[in-house]
């Protein structure tokens, strides 16, 4: 997930110093023993950090490591994902494992995608079924009531920390006034496909298994795709009414970080065939009267590709498409069907021609991540490799509407 950069003071510079050499010490041990002791002083750092809401060392000492020392940046982010997802709390003498965890949905349509408080009906049944066919049986779970965007989601590893303690405590039926909120007039951005997510915290008597996949391992009925296949027949048709005029691909719920992860890859190629299909049935441009412009984009190495969509005789960009990189995907290899590594554009490529798109500019150069100054929507590159506004015909509508 994207994270937000903020300022840094000179304790914070002090602190992503640590962090760095602390990182560096811990990819360069040699046994297990010495892993453990480097591990327990970054815990005991990165504690005080997320407990205070303090992520500019973080951002700083990962920010160096990325350009610097890949390993120890994988050691190090690693480490603020485990302790921004996962705790232990102590109840009545006994002590609890806790896990922030997400079930996303991935969803397509030409209408707008819902999100927003879940009817308590729905809402109790989507509990029951991740109870029944998900979860342990010792599994105590707190749920967030709202189906959820990821621009309500929290975008830093502190904030990530505050609703795994705070949901956390609601799991184990523990008194806080910190409940969860959410902002209601977050802005969210209105996309052709996106994921929706149910957002909350397991909690199990500490060394006990969280989910249904650990707790029999042996039983073929208890696998992760046994468990999904279960999922999916239980909860698909109360999240239909939840997310009506949409197609539905509903994710195995993992812990946050590898469901955020599965969702936002997943998510990508529907995005592409979203795009196309909404082209032809809103715009009435069938795949062979489009032109497709992908540009590698970001500043020192590749963030994200663009795609660019313009009719076949104009250079004008009509839509675009985003297709982000994630953390240990920016080496731009993605595997095929049959798991062997292949570069990140051929798949982009292969997508869009599988659309029907026969027109298709692959740009050379890594460009720049323009922005719209007035709107903030991202531009996309036109067949000159400039990077534009995506603008709809006049006679077009306006973009996806409500599903009535």
């Amino acid at each position: 997930m994207p994270r937000s950069r903020l300022p840094a003071s000179s304790r914070a510079n002090k602190d992503a110093e640590r962090l760095i050499a602390l990182a560096t010490a811990l990819n360069a041990s040699g046994s297990r023993v010495e892993d453990r002791f480097w591990e327990l002083r970054i815990e005991e750092l990165l504690a005080r950090l997320l407990r205070t809401g303090q992520d500019a060392p973080l951002e700083a000492a990962l920010d160096h490591l990325l350009m610097r020392d890949p390993g120890s940046y994988e050691v190090l982010v690693d480490m603020c994902e485990t302790l921004s997802e996962s705790t232990t709390i102590e109840k009545d003498g006994e002590r609890y494992d806790v896990l922030l965890i997400v079930a996303p949905i991935a969803a397509w349509t030409r209408f707008n995608i819902p999100a927003g408080k879940i009817r308590p009906e729905a809402f109790d049944a989507l509990r029951a079924q991740l109870h029944g066919h998900v979860l342990s049986s010792q599994a105590q779970l707190a749920l967030a009531p709202n189906l959820l965007s990821i621009d309500q989601m929290p975008r830093t590893f502190s904030a990530t920390w505050q609703w795994l303690q705070r949901l956390g405590l609601q799991a184990l039926g523990k008194h806080t006034t910190q409940k969860l909120t959410l902002e209601q007039d977050t802005e969210i951005a209105n996309m052709l496909a996106d994921t929706r997510y149910l957002a909350g915290a397991i909690a199990v008597p500490q060394g006990q298994p969280m989910f249904r996949w650990q707790e029999t391992p042996d039983d073929p009925q208890s696998t992760q795709a046994a468990c999904l296949a279960q999922w999916v027949a239980q909860a698909e048709p109360t999240l239909t009414t939840l997310l009506p005029g949409c197609g539905l691909q509903i994710l195995l719920p993992n812990a946050w970080y590898t469901g955020n992860r599965e969702a936002d890859r997943y998510v990508r190629p529907l995005a592409i065939q979203a795009a196309v299909g909404w082209l032809e049935s809103s715009l009435n441009f069938p795949p062979s009267q489009l032109r497709a412009v992908v540009a590698a984009c970001g500043e020192n190495q590749i963030d994200e590709y663009r795609i660019g969509f313009t009719p076949r005789n104009s250079n004008d960009v009509i839509y675009g498409c985003v297709w982000p990189l994630f953390g240990r995907e920016t080496d731009s290899v993605t595997p095929d069907e049959n798991g062997q590594p292949r570069d990140t554009l051929e798949h982009i490529v292969d997508l869009l021609k599988a659309q029907g798109i026969t027109d298709i500019r692959r740009l050379p150069d890594l460009l720049s991540l323009d922005f719209c100054e007035d709107c903030g929507a991202p531009y996309f590159p036109d067949p000159t490799g400039e990077m534009v506004h995506a603008e709809l015909p006049e006679e077009a509508d306006s973009g996806p509407t409500h599903f009535h």
